[in-house]
Order: C-alpha cells, then structure tokens, then sequence
C-alpha cells in the first residue's frame, strides 16, 4: 500500500482502471482542503480523503480537524488514508478528528449507519456503502453526533393546524409568501443572511460565502417548487423560511414521472423570533400545501437528534435512516 500526501491542487490524475474517482477540480477550488491524500495500489487510487486545519469550527475543550472527500474500495486502504489524516492533524495542533465532514456542514457530511424498512434513498440524501462507517470505527473512531429522517404520512390534520397558525401570526403582523422566481437572485440573498443569523450557534457551524451558497441552490432550481419555498416576513423582511423539494429521485423511478413524496430539508429561523412557533407554522403550512397538491408522503430530512427542530416532525413520524458523524481523539 503506498500512501501518498499530494497538494490538493495538483491531484487531478485519473485512474486507469476502476479505482476511486479523483476530487473533481471544482470541488478542491471551493472547499479548498489543507491536504489531500491517496492510497495507490499498482496505480490504482484505491483509498483517498482531505483534511482541514487552519478554518475549522469552534467545539470546546478541542482544537478540532476534520476529514471529508472520503472514499475507499477497500478497508486496508481506508486505514491507510485515515490514519495519514489523522498524524497530519495532530502535527498541525489538531486535538479531536471529525468526519466524514467535507470542510463545512454546508456541504458533505456523515455517514449513513441504520436503514431501516424498505424506504429508498431520496433526493439530497447523502449515501455510501455500508462499509465505510467500519473503516473508521477500526482506526478508533466513535459516534459524535447522530442524525435522522423521518417519514410521516399523516397529513389529514394539517389544513386545519395551518389556518389557525396563519391567523394567530397575521395578529402579530408576519406574512407568508412564496419563493419569488421572477427574483431570484435577491431572493437568494435574502435566504443566505437568514441562514447566516439562524445557523450561527448550530453544531460545527462554519459559514460559506455567498457565492457558494447561491451555487448550491441554483443547482437546485431546475427541481424546486416555489410554493414549497415558505418565506414568513415581519415589517423588516424575512424572519423564517422552511425550504422543501419534490422528490426528484422518486420521479425518476416511476414510469410517467410522477412524485408521491416532498422533502423538508431546511427550516431557518431569525434568533429574535425563535420560541414564537415560526418553524411549526411552516411545517404546518408545508404539510398542508403538500395535501393540498396530491403528496401523499412528507419526509423530514436529516435532522440532528438533539436540536429542538426535530421535534416537529411529532411522533407519527417514522425513522427510516440514521447518520452518523465520528470523532476521534488524537
């Protein structure tokens, strides 16, 4: 097994069989690692991962580095890569070792750990094979924080819930509109700095720069629907927005297109409106329309087990994945 510590940048050769893919050139630019490294067998990229040091998230009591862009085909050379990325870190002043976290929680993260029923993958839900969460256990990895989604069908209640939320918050002069397509870049704007202030003190956070938050969703508009982007407004502009997507995966699995299932994916609130009921009002508004549109399934997308927004899904929603993000100790 030769491992081999390369400059991000320069690590674009390809394989010439069917060993791991190489970081794509555009994904070295943006998440800019600190150091990237290969296992190579007769040529072969058969293991690789990154590392970062110098911009990390805050986590007391730990200097934390993280290791993301991982990929192996088999243990041995997953061993190889984690416990290079692990010696790297350590010799930069790193205390604790996160993964799999691709440089931000913006982007890439955990690992699936627990599937449970015959729910498919959906659209934007990280995967990978069963394996990979082993090759970190065996270099002394544990769980850090765990994550679910949920799946509920129970939509019956929901029209009802809205009106009574939409009422109770028109008295406190919020409003509730749609995403505007027709103004897209400003919307995005204002989408990015609510982000910013209602994420600030989540788990791990480090912000992104606007230009790579916009690319993420713009990515995203040829599957959006704009009604299922809920913007909730006060006299000073938006306060909360939940962001929910038609299951694009599901469409492409049913012979005439069609799509039975809407995806929570994000709900942001302002700090000043928190506590108020902004992100059940938006659930509720979302569960409705979702009705009210013909879905008959709503899933609520890789929550963290311990912040309060998981709450929401309530107990008639049904787990049907677990993830897990690892740490350890160096």
């Amino acid at each position: 097994m030769h491992v081999i510590d390369i400059d991000p940048t320069e690590q674009s050769r390809s394989n010439d069989g069917s060993g791991i893919t190489p970081l794509s050139s555009s994904d070295v630019a943006v998440h800019a690692p600190d150091a990237h490294y290969v296992a190579r067998e007769a040529g072969e990229i058969v293991a690789r991962c990154s590392t970062w040091w110098t911009s990390v998230p805050h986590l007391n009591g730990h200097r934390p580095g993280l290791i993301g862009h991982y990929a192996a085909i088999h243990g041995s050379g997953g061993d190889a890569v984690l416990q290079r990325a692990c010696e790297r870190l350590r010799s930069n002043g790193c205390t604790l070792a996160i993964g799999p976290l691709d440089g931000s929680t913006w982007r890439r993260y955990r690992f699936v750990t627990e599937r449970l029923g015959s729910a498919p993958a959906f659209f934007l839900e990280p995967d990978n094979p069963d394996s990979w969460p082993r090759h970190f256990e065996r270099c002394g990895f544990t769980a850090l924080a765990q994550y679910r989604s949920a799946l509920t069908t129970d939509l019956d209640d929901a029209a009802a819930q809205a009106v009574a939320d939409h009422a109770r918050f028109r008295r406190k002069g919020l409003r509730l509109r749609p995403f505007d397509p027709e103004d897209t870049d400003a919307e995005l704007r204002r989408l990015y700095q609510l982000s910013l202030a209602s994420f600030s003190n989540n788990f791990l956070y480090t912000p992104i720069g606007e230009s790579e938050f916009t690319r993420q969703y713009r990515a995203l508009l040829p599957f959006i629907r704009s009604e299922f982007i809920s913007i909730v407004e006060d006299e000073a502009g938006p306060i909360g927005f939940m962001f929910a997507i038609p299951d694009a995966l599901e469409a492409a699995r049913t012979s005439d297109g069609s799509v039975s299932t809407l995806i929570v994916k994000t709900v942001a609130v302002a700090p000043r409106w928190r506590g108020a009921g902004v992100g059940s009002m938006l659930l509720h508004h979302t569960h409705a329309l979702a009705r009210q549109q013909g879905f008959t399934r709503v899933i609520h997308a890789l929550m963290y087990e311990t912040n309060v927004s998981q709450h929401m899904s309530g107990d008639r929603a049904e787990t049907i994945r677990r993830y897990t993000l690892f740490a350890r100790p160096l």
